[in-house]
């Protein structure tokens, strides 16, 4: 962290390097800076995903709202290239999971899953956006997921707004997955 940072003497973030979120807003010195409390809280509200799920994790924030999962600890500030892996994009309007922390813990989710179908989930992990009117669950960002071997399984982060499930897999997690037939 640095300080002065928009030249009022206040606390600031420094995007070249790592610092520990704060527990909770009361620990907070840099302003906007989620918290882990409000990281816990936003995967079990938003996915139902338990904050037990994270209880070994350190979570990190490097540039403005990029948050890092580390599943163990470190002094803060951290000077490094990475820490471990990218999870959420905060400081926006909506927080935005990363398709990184969707493969790695979306199987857990309960809720703001949308099971596609054998060509919906092609036609997703593709990075083709499809009309799914009969979506009747949130709007805003959902765990897409496709059955394999009896087992749903997670494939990225989807957008769904206006009947519409927009794929926002990153071009370098796209794939043509194999005719998994209907």
């Amino acid at each position: 962290m640095t300080t002065d940072a928009d030249g009022d003497g206040a606390p600031g973030n420094d995007g070249s390097q790592f610092d520990r979120l704060p527990a909770t807003a009361a620990d907070r010195d840099v302003d906007g800076r989620a918290t882990r409390e409000e990281v816990l809280d936003w995967w079990d509200e938003r996915f139902g995903i338990a904050p037990e799920t994270f209880e070994t994790h350190t979570f990190w924030e490097k540039g403005k709202g990029k948050i890092w999962v580390f599943a163990d600890d470190l002094p803060s500030p951290q000077e490094r290239e990475g820490v471990g892996m990218t999870v959420l994009r905060t400081r926006q309007e909506h927080w935005k999971p990363t398709t990184t922390a969707v493969r790695k813990w979306g199987h857990l989710a309960t809720r703001n899953v949308i099971e596609l179908s054998p060509g919906e989930a092609t036609a997703f992990a593709a990075g083709h956006d499809q009309d799914l009117p009969e979506w009747d669950g949130d709007w805003g960002y959902l765990i897409a997921t496709h059955e394999l071997a009896g087992d749903q399984v997670p494939i990225g982060v989807g957008l769904f707004l206006y009947d519409e499930l927009r794929s926002v897999v990153p071009k370098g997690y796209q794939e043509e997955l194999p005719d998994l037939g209907e």
